[in-house]
């Protein structure tokens, strides 16, 4: 099973969020997602200043096995980036919530209900099976 932390909600296609409460969130993939992949080698991220939209694709995440898509999970401007995956891309396996998350967002849309908490995301896992 999935780590899973419960204060954050998920995209069904495998991006998580973390609401700042001021108006940003910061954006990752799901630990089930980084483990699907394997061992990430390259994460192409978006523009500082790009406007996101909830549910298109805005940037590829590569891995020894695959390279996948990125869909935003939220609507919104990218306020910040994390540069440190240029360097260390495999940030995102060894810590998908804490060093490996991908950008910052200032929504558009404060509104998050489009996206899962954790039961109903690992539900959405069971299904994947």
């Amino acid at each position: 099973m999935s780590n899973l932390p419960a204060n954050l909600r998920y995209a069904k296609s495998h991006e998580w969020v973390l609401d700042h409460q001021d108006g940003t969130v910061s954006v990752g993939i799901s630990d089930h997602a980084q483990e699907a992949l394997g061992d990430v080698v390259f994460v192409e991220l978006p523009e500082v200043g790009q406007t996101l939209t909830q549910g298109k694709e805005f940037g590829v995440i590569e891995s020894v096995k695959a390279a996948s898509d990125l869909y935003a999970p939220v609507s919104g401007e990218v306020i910040e980036i994390n540069d440190a995956l240029e360097d260390s891309p495999e940030s995102v396996n060894d810590a998908p919530y804490e060093g490996g998350w991908l950008m910052k967002v200032r929504l558009t849309d404060q509104n998050l209900d489009g996206l899962l908490d954790a039961d109903a995301y690992q539900a959405t896992l069971s299904t994947d099976d």
